[in-house]
């Protein structure tokens, strides 16, 4: 009978040996990376959007019609509000019929959409649940280069990813998903960030959300972007309150300057955003900003793209001035302006003042009223009694929307309409 009981001392022996080495080794396993994961992964969901796409078949084209297929698409999210409010980006929800929410423990929630915008390639997302795990934004005025983060997302459909590296760079230049604009003040890290991670968040080792990751360039390796969670923040205030975020308006129509530019114009500096007009009354005009003035700062940061300027805007409250360095000849110059919501019927004015169009409703569509002799409309053909179908890609549903296209565009240096006269549709690129 002793036998047991010695083996049942040795048993217990070893036991409390693995226990002391386990708490001894516990902390060096418990890392901040550790201590991050637990607390954000909670609020990380992934996202199925499903869309009803039609397509010819393809053994008898359109001989017999078309067929209609589900396709989807997977993407990751974050949960900012424990009521049950949802980040992801635009592109992962974009056309989709149906949206589930995935969350960490397996339930899956179907989803509404706030507002999107493709631009700021953001979505805000709802679902009926309440009490839900949540991690608000952070900040990201104050990151340090090369300092740990953390991405957690839904690579390849694997859910629930971590990955790890540093913040290489901040500021990085990177076009839209849909190519249309372009940011300048994406975040770059080496943390790998692929195919499905879109949404996610980037994490600091403080456990603060500094960005929301959404791009990666093709064939890279190594290399992700991130939305700063200032910008990201601001959009989504916006896309809670009005479904859409809402244009910013200085008045400004500027160029990017290059070293041929600069050399053609003689121009003082070789980098910046050439004014090539200030609307006469708007924000820029009171500061004091002409035509012909070469924007070289914003804010204290220096300018080497007309939309370095919209970006700076972008991650302050409207109605904020920032300090704008000019260069006048051989003047330099510095204006407080401030970039406000524009006035309702303001994108009306501008289509008349700078492409000499008037649009009207014409039951439920949009039609060319009239077009001033010399002006840019009536060189690019367009005539009374032409349709207004879309503008910057958008079908437009009334004269509000296709003033918003408007002042959207005026950043962009260009209008894109697309008008219908009889039974065809043209595609005109209009410069602002």
């Amino acid at each position: 009978m002793s036998r047991p009981a010695a083996l049942s001392a040795a048993a217990l022996a070893t036991a409390l040996a693995a226990a002391a080495l386990a708490a001894q080794s516990a902390p060096l396993r418990r890392t901040p990376v550790v201590e991050v994961v637990e607390r954000v992964s909670p609020s990380v969901v992934n996202i199925a959007a499903e869309a009803l796409v039609r397509e010819v078949d393809p053994f008898f084209g359109g001989l017999f019609g078309y067929r209609t297929r589900r396709a989807q698409s997977l993407g990751s999210g974050l949960i900012v509000d424990p009521a049950g409010i949802v980040v992801t980006n635009a592109h992962v929800i974009e056309g989709a019929s149906r949206i589930l929410v995935v969350l960490r423990d397996g339930r899956e929630l179907e989803a509404d959409v706030l507002g999107a915008d493709r631009d700021a390639d953001l979505a805000v997302l709802k679902v009926a649940q309440r009490g839900l795990p949540a991690t608000p934004l952070g900040r990201s005025a104050d990151l340090l280069m090369g300092e740990t983060v953390v991405a957690i997302g839904n690579p390849f459909g694997l859910s629930h990813t971590v990955t790890t590296g540093v913040l290489s760079a901040r500021g990085r230049t990177v076009p839209s998903e849909s190519g249309a604009a372009r940011f300048t003040d994406f975040l770059q890290t080496d943390a790998s960030i692929n195919p499905g991670n879109s949404g996610g968040p980037l994490v600091n080792l403080e456990g603060q959300v500094i960005g929301i990751n959404t791009a990666i360039i093709s064939g890279a390796s190594g290399i992700g972007f991130a939305i700063p969670a200032d910008r990201a923040q601001r959009a989504v205030d916006e896309l809670l309150r009005f479904g859409e975020l809402q244009p910013l308006w200085t008045g400004l129509r500027l160029e990017t300057v290059d070293a041929e530019l600069a050399r053609r114009e003689s121009l003082p500096a070789s980098r910046g955003a050439l004014v090539v007009r200030v609307f006469e009354d708007s924000p820029a005009w009171r500061a004091g900003v002409r035509d012909g003035d070469l924007l070289v700062a914003v804010g204290g940061q220096p300018l080497s793209a007309r939309e370095d300027l919209t970006t700076a805007f972008s991650s302050v409250a409207p109605g904020t001035p920032l300090l704008v360095e000019v260069r006048r000849f051989e003047a330099t110059l510095r204006f407080a302006v401030a970039a406000v919501r524009p006035p309702r019927e303001l994108g009306l004015a501008v289509l008349r003042s700078a492409l000499g169009l008037s649009v009207a409703a014409a039951g439920d569509a949009l039609a060319i009223e009239r077009v001033e002799p010399r002006s840019r409309a009536a060189r690019a053909g367009l005539a009374r009694g032409d349709l207004v179908l879309a503008a910057n890609g958008q079908r437009l549903r009334d004269l509000e929307q296709l003033g918003h296209e408007v002042l959207r565009a005026v950043d962009r240096g260009s209008l894109l309409l697309v008008v219908g006269r009889g039974r065809y549709a043209y595609n005109l690129n209009l410069p602002l």
